[in-house]
């Protein structure tokens, strides 16, 4: 910002930053201490570190969603758009980031149809075209993860030293530390976990805002004021393509821009983001498409709403003595949300948008971490350096390269900062280098005439032709220079986005209409599907987690020891004795092709209504039509966000503490018993043998 002081102390940066980081490991590391005693669910089991033993309930992968993809650009980027656009950046963000997490429930049904023991969706491509489409793809599926942290990183330190001052450089290293501790230490089930408890406190937060901003402020304080300040704002500064000037209209010729842009780079950072993927992996087979429904959905409220709130107040407040000038290059920064927090709330607002920011940036992380270690475990390290790699040494280096990518996510975020990129250039180039693989990758999940060939060469064709569009139209809009600067605008990353997606679609979809193939997935279906011992035919007592993590302990040989050995291998999985659990059984039931088929066909017809809706029938007509909101009308407007807020916080703070209730009931039965039984809570997995349950 223009003003070099800082409303917080540098200490307040790196409290938070440090303080709060480490508190959360600490807190997320207890959490798995208490999973792993009281429950059937040990992170020493790879599965259970990568996957979660693919057994997570819907609540709690929804709220995973949500945290997962609520970027510092979610927080940030949005109340940018909105600064700039007026109503129509919140809508064009929201659905533009909404609409690919509801169609992904599609390729999410899919995945549990044809691949359901993929650890990665690269190791579907590995398996069906071999290795060298598995290198292709393994480049945009890494390039995606290095610009999602990367963005992570600089919208999290330009925001922290903003706010207090803080060395960027120390923030960029800082920020994925304490990430990084409780990743290493419990891995999916522990992000799933944190990714609960940052959403809560967000969801918090940002309805503080809401309602300080709509109700208490004595700056705002309502709807209606908020409509006047706007109002007299489009007058003192029209804004260039707005159906008069006015923020309070849909019809943005640059937030329609900026919106195609957005749905485009979207795609590419949810299709080819290992993150959801992980996540959909995690899922029950029989919950994964509700999951990703109402994650989709709840997500929606959070940028819509919190831009609605602070990036309009970034303009209403324009002139007040507390309000700082904003430059173009802090509002590509992202920094109009920070600079209205501290406006309204003083210090306490900018501490509590650190806090928020802190949270998104470190759950967000959490799962790229998660993401990069299993890529580079599994389709790496075993398939290319180690293929008989033992479960020991496959935990182990899963736990390497969750450290090692925090590292490598810190340097990027340092290399880019250096040569000036800010979070929103990255925000809307991502999709001129990786949408030329969305479809292709869409394709080779879901569609059994898919060419090898026809895909590969649409990503690679469309990748260079992204390059050579956005690069061509920056040269021609300004004068031949090319720069940061002038390759930021909004037509020329839409050129390089239109081209990347397009070309790599067209090639892709007609290749394979031309010479299609006639894959029947059957060897996705079986790849890495577990094999049963002997004991396991005979027997409920060895789970699907100790068949996957190689133990072969023979049930009916001292039994006793194996139960007081059993924190050296993966808890048992027993229905009707765990709260939680989830067994090979009842893994096979929710694999049955004609449930999957259907919940697909659900997800498609869903999806595609969905954003038939909330891309095509709300926001054209209101564009066309050339609307300017009146005061009833905005104010319905910021109702219909609050509700959605609320209908929200419901689904993912509320929904999975009920559904997961059994389970916590399970936990504290064991802390008691620990407590007044002298440590006789230990979670013992019941063990049959010949038909017999035994008990030590």
């Amino acid at each position: 910002m223009s003003d070099t002081s800082t409303i917080l102390p540098q200490g307040a940066g790196y409290g938070v930053v440090v303080g709060i980081g480490l508190f959360f490991s600490a807190f997320m590391i207890g959490l798995t201490a208490l999973q792993a005693r009281y429950t059937a669910f040990s992170p020493r089991n790879s599965e259970e570190f990568s996957s979660a033993s693919r057994s997570v309930k819907p609540g709690l992968i929804a709220s995973g969603i949500v945290s997962a993809w609520t970027w510092a650009a979610t927080l940030l980027q949005s109340s940018a758009v909105a600064y700039k656009y007026g109503i129509s950046g919140p809508w064009w963000y929201g659905t533009g980031a909404t609409v690919q997490i509801l169609l992904f429930a599609m390729l999410a049904a899919k995945l549990k149809l044809n691949a359901p023991y993929a650890h990665t969706w690269l190791e579907i491509v590995g398996v069906r075209w071999g290795n060298t489409a598995h290198l292709v793809f393994m480049f945009f599926g890494l390039a995606t993860n290095i610009i999602v942290s990367s963005m992570l990183i600089l919208g999290g330190s330009a925001t922290v030293t903003d706010l207090t001052g803080m060395n960027t450089i120390a923030a960029c290293f800082l920020i994925p530390l304490g990430v990084g501790i409780y990743v290493v230490v419990g891995g999916m089930r522990s992000t799933l976990l944190c990714d609960y408890t940052h959403t809560t406190v967000l969801f918090a937060i940002i309805l503080t805002f809401v309602f300080t901003v709509y109700s208490t402020s004595p700056k705002i304080g309502s709807p209606h004021a908020m409509y006047d300040l706007l109002t007299a704002a489009s007058i003192a500064a029209p804004v260039p393509g707005n159906a008069h000037g006015s923020y309070l209209t849909m019809r943005s010729k640059n937030g329609l821009i900026f919106g195609v842009i957005n749905i485009i780079g979207n795609f590419a950072t949810v299709f080819q983001d290992q993150a959801y993927w992980q996540r959909a992996i995690a899922s029950r087979p029989a919950s994964t498409v509700k999951a990703y429904l109402l994650g989709g959905l709840a997500w929606f409220a959070i940028p819509f709403t919190l831009a609605t709130t602070l990036g309009l107040a970034a303009v209403a407040l324009r002139g007040d003595p507390a309000m700082t000038v904003l430059t173009p290059a802090d509002v590509s920064a992202g920094l109009p949300a920070a600079a209205a927090a501290s406006a309204l709330l003083g210090q306490s607002g900018a501490a509590a948008m650190l806090v928020l920011l802190f949270l998104a940036v470190t759950s967000a992380t959490s799962a790229e971490l998660i993401a990069v270690s299993s890529i580079l475990t599994y389709d790496v390290y075993k398939k290319y350096i180690n293929p008989k790699a033992t479960e020991a040494q496959i935990l182990r280096m899963g736990h390497w390269m969750v450290a090692f990518y925090a590292l490598v996510s810190a340097l990027a975020g340092v290399i880019f900062f250096f040569i000036g990129i800010s979070m929103g250039w990255l925000y809307t180039f991502m999709g001129v280098i990786l949408g030329s693989a969305v479809v292709p990758i869409a394709l080779c999940v879901t569609w059994r005439k898919a060419n090898k060939w026809g895909c590969m060469c649409g990503a690679i064709t469309g990748f260079a032709a992204g390059i050579v569009a956005w690069l061509i139209t920056t040269s021609a809009l300004n004068g031949s220079v090319i720069n940061v600067t002038t390759s930021g605008g909004d037509l020329e990353m839409l050129a390089g986005n239109l081209a990347s997606i397009g070309v790599g679609g067209i090639i892709a979809t007609v290749a394979s209409l031309i010479w299609p193939e006639d894959y029947d997935f059957e060897s996705t279906r079986t790849f890495n599907k577990p094999v049963l011992d002997s004991s396991e035919h005979t027997s409920e007592g060895i789970s699907k987690e100790a068949s996957d993590s190689g133990s072969k302990n023979e049930v009916d040989i001292d039994v006793k020891k194996k139960l007081e050995d059993d924190d050296n291998i993966a808890h048992a999985s027993i229905p009707d004795h765990d709260a939680d659990s989830f067994d090979a059984k009842e893994e096979a039931d929710e694999l049955d092709p004609i449930p999957l088929t259907k919940a697909y066909r659900f997800a498609a017809w869903s999806s595609i209504v969905l954003f038939v809706i909330m891309i095509l029938i709300i926001p054209l007509p209101l564009f066309f039509s050339s609307v300017v909101y009146g005061v009833k009308g905005f104010t319905t407007w910021v109702v219909i966000g609050i509700i959605w807020t609320f209908c929200s916080a419901f689904t993912v703070v509320l929904y999975p503490l009920y559904e997961s209730r059994a389970a916590l009931l399970q936990i504290g039965k064991g802390v008691v018993k620990d407590v007044f039984t002298g440590g006789k809570g230990k979670y013992v997995a019941p063990i049959t043998t010949h038909g017999k349950e035994v008990s030590a």
